[in-house]
């Protein structure tokens, strides 16, 4: 949450200066964040209840999640540009 409130209005503000709408730059935010952000923080509790749970290491996890958590984003960042969600221009 502190992303969203903290960080992700800085970004829209910058970017409004360069003209880009501030709604963009939010659901571009939200690609990333639930794919390559939330499952691989070590900030985020439920990792660790979930690691806990599996009996793996944070470094294996995070190795082995990387590659699908990234592949994911490029995915749904594809077809967020083929739909309009987000635009280049």
């Amino acid at each position: 949450m502190s992303y969203y409130f903290g960080v992700l209005p800085i970004l829209s503000e910058t970017a409004s200066a360069f003209g880009i709408a501030p709604v963009e730059i939010g659901r571009a935010a939200i690609l990333g964040q639930m794919t390559t952000g939330f499952p691989l923080s070590p900030l985020t509790a439920s990792t660790f209840l979930l690691i806990g749970l599996a009996g793996v290491e944070l470094g294996d996890h995070q190795r082995f999640i990387f590659k699908w958590a990234f592949g994911t984003t490029i995915i749904m960042t594809i077809v967020a540009f083929i739909t309009g969600a987000i635009s280049i221009l």
